[in-house]
């Protein structure tokens, strides 16, 4: 079992920055790439940002160039450093775990969501 946990979300005006956390307990070996996730009210979710174990990421145009995905697999945690927010940026931030082939009969694990909001 793999188990995740969100922190560091919170309210702040246009342009400001949070640093949004994903904590991994569990079988830590069952985890590939991660991703974060956001849902805005109404919306569906849509995905952000992923990174592979070998640090390879991907972005959504929406916030290529403000966003960074890390991750620090000595810890089990993933990172989302956000700049330059917008208040389209608000949302229910969700992280999410694949596992590798190894884990075989393992699902894709979801955190509980943090929220984002975003002020003009």
């Amino acid at each position: 079992q793999v188990q995740l946990v969100e922190s560091g979300g919170g309210s702040v005006q246009a342009g400001g920055s949070l640093r949004l956390s994903c904590a991994a307990s569990g079988d830590t070996m069952c985890i590939s790439t991660m991703g974060w996730y956001r849902q805005a009210p109404g919306k569906e979710r849509e995905l952000v940002a992923t990174i592979t174990n070998g640090g390879s990421t991907y972005y959504a145009d929406s916030v290529k160039g403000r966003f960074t995905i890390s991750r620090d697999n000595a810890n089990y945690t993933m990172y989302l450093q956000m700049n330059r927010l917008k208040p389209e940026d608000t949302a229910v931030y969700n992280c999410n775990a694949d596992p590798p082939p190894y884990c075989l009969g393992y699902l894709e694990v979801w955190g509980q969501g943090t929220l984002v909001t975003v002020s003009s």
